[in-house]
């Protein structure tokens, strides 16, 4: 049982959590400030895609916490962090907008937001944007032109654009269906809307179309070809969703990026068995730690720079 006085040093050595909220329109953003002790530095968690919350979550299928836990070890390294459920999710419910309305540049203008606020927060001049899977687009395009990003952290984020990696997916559909589908993404890339395609109308629905073409124009090999401020590119050797070749894409575009490889590790930063139904499996672990050394080596790699 501890004493009251190695109790009393235990919560002041303790990270402070704080719920916060940054100003959107329709409605605020909610989220979580998590700050060390002692603030070396500080970084805005960005989430992947679809309905995830500020732990990296989508409920009930993706439970593994990532977000959280990787701000909870960033925090150990002096790393305050601040992470926010995106438009329409969890406490940010009302915040969404219509799917006809939605672009990708929001996510872009609340990356930005959220940077600009935990700025003012810290004190700091800069810091830093940290994107796990299409949040790491969302990341690059936020920090372009931007002073108050002092850096850029990938993990495990698509090198190729969105409409490349789709045409990967969708290789294996039958004929005539995958013509149509090329086509589809071909027009949507050129800024122009289509057809739903039969049999892909979940894809191809007009009020995602707009979402699709403003998602499509953006490439990360560009956008880290241009950037000049430090780059941490993260991967995962057992990712099912973004592959080695992404990786290798963002590195050769930007030469002065640093890479971090972990092996036998999935997509939500974990280690994982290499059967894809046990590798699913993790992402609805929340008591599976988060990927040995990947905090400390994030967190090593952001104070060196």
């Amino acid at each position: 049982m501890l004493s009251a006085i190695a109790l009393a040093a235990l919560i002041q050595s303790a990270p402070v959590s704080e719920d916060i909220f940054i100003l959107s329109e329709p409605a605020p953003l909610h989220g979580t400030l998590l700050t060390p002790v002692e603030t070396q530095a500080a970084a805005v968690l960005i989430p992947g895609s679809g309905p995830t919350d500020r732990n990296g979550d989508q409920l009930p299928a993706i439970r593994a916490a990532t977000l959280r836990l990787l701000a909870e070890g960033l925090a150990g390294q002096g790393v305050a962090t601040v992470r926010i459920d995106k438009r329409g999710v969890g406490a940010s419910a009302a915040a969404t907008l219509s799917e006809d309305a939605l672009r990708f540049d929001h996510m872009v203008e609340d990356a930005r937001a959220g940077a600009a606020d935990l700025t003012a927060r810290t004190g700091r001049d800069c810091v830093w944007l940290m994107g796990h899977s299409e949040g790491g687009l969302v990341a690059q395009v936020a920090a372009a032109d931007n002073p108050q990003v002092c850096g850029v952290v990938l993990l495990a984020s698509a090198g190729r654009p969105a409409a490349d990696v789709l045409r990967e997916q969708l290789a294996a559909l039958p004929q005539p269906m995958n013509d149509q589908a090329m086509h589809a993404l071909t027009e949507l890339e050129a800024g122009r809307t289509v057809e739903p395609v039969a049999g892909l109308e979940a894809l191809f629905r007009p009020s995602v179309q707009p979402y699709l073409i403003s998602w499509f124009r953006h490439d990360p090999r560009e956008l880290a070809a241009a950037y000049e401020r430090p780059m941490l590119i993260v991967h995962a050797g057992r990712d099912i969703q973004v592959g080695e070749a992404d990786a290798e894409a963002l590195a050769a575009a930007q030469p002065n990026a640093r890479r971090l490889d972990l092996e036998g590790v999935n997509h939500v930063l974990k280690a994982a068995p290499a059967d894809r139904a046990g590798n699913i499996a993790v992402y609805a672990d929340p008591d599976a730690p988060l990927a040995e050394g990947l905090a400390d080596a994030v967190a090593a790699f952001i104070l060196e720079n």
